[in-house]
């Protein structure tokens, strides 16, 4: 059988091993009940419709009527640039908190984009940031600075 859509195809693949892996993953924690749920009870089902997905996509790929070509060359340059801002973000945070962290990240994996929009990007830092303080911060009650340690 051949492969029509190979983007369709590999991102199928990729959905179905993760989906399998966080599945398997779970089983090493307790499932609970459907009353009281532990800790394997999320990332079970998220991993199940993740491989369900993935399945999905393969099938598409494969009975599709269309061909749409080759994947083409990875972005390597492109791939680097969002991976050190992840990074960077992950370095930042303990020191610099989220206000700086996140914004940071949000502003070094855009670059890549061939639709950099620096209003845009100031819109999601914000919105991001502002998100993110309420639902972690203040929702799940996580000690995550805000703000940089030598501002208190």
């Amino acid at each position: 059988m051949m492969i029509k859509h190979q983007k369709d195809f590999w991102a199928g693949v990729m959905f179905l091993v993760l989906g399998v892996g966080f599945a398997y993953g779970a089983t090493n924690y307790s499932f609970g009940s459907s009353a009281r749920p532990g800790p394997a009870y999320f990332p079970f089902g998220l991993g199940i419709l993740m491989a369900l997905l993935g399945v999905f996509e393969i099938v598409k790929a494969l009975l599709s009527k269309q061909k749409d070509g080759d994947i083409g060359p990875w972005p390597l340059k492109q791939m680097v640039i969002i991976l050190s801002g992840v990074v960077l973000f992950g370095l930042l945070i303990p020191k610099m908190g989220l206000i700086v962290a996140l914004p940071l990240l949000v502003l070094v994996a855009s670059i890549p984009s061939g639709e950099f929009r620096i209003k845009e990007v100031f819109i999601t830092c914000v919105v991001l940031t502002m998100f993110s303080w309420l639902v972690f911060v203040k929702g799940l009650g996580l000690t995550i600075p805000m703000l940089p340690t030598f501002l208190g």
